[in-house]
């Protein structure tokens, strides 16, 4: 699995969709065929896919994944931890709730700017 440097160095970088959060992953690809008219995407095939970031807690702490995403599967293609000081702000601010979140705010800013893809 990729991390931050990793995502550095390639051309992978140039293909993530900022925009895309989980839920919208899943509705999009999913459940392409109910929701066409709500998207400004289209899915055809599997091979349309999207990359985009998600926060997981599933297993402790949040961390950060890229994922690749078609109509067939999600694949974790990198893991990238958040500074302390980030995550412990995320979990004050989110609490200890499980699941998979869309990087947001501070998150957000910090892995633009990690990358080098600041706004």
């Amino acid at each position: 699995m990729m991390n931050l440097n990793d995502l550095k160095k390639g051309d992978l970088i140039n293909l993530i969709d900022w925009e895309m959060t989980p839920a919208d992953a899943v509705k999009l690809y999913l459940e392409w065929g109910n929701n066409w008219a709500s998207s400004n995407y289209v899915i055809r095939s599997k091979d349309d896919v999207t990359h985009y970031f998600a926060v997981n807690t599933w297993e402790g702490p949040p961390v950060i994944y890229l994922i690749r995403r078609n109509s067939e599967e999600a694949v974790e293609l990198a893991k990238i931890a958040m500074p302390d000081d980030i995550k412990d702000r995320y979990l004050k601010e989110n609490g200890n709730l499980k699941g998979v979140y869309p990087i947001e705010g501070e998150v957000k800013k910090w892995l633009k700017r990690k990358l080098d893809t600041d706004d």
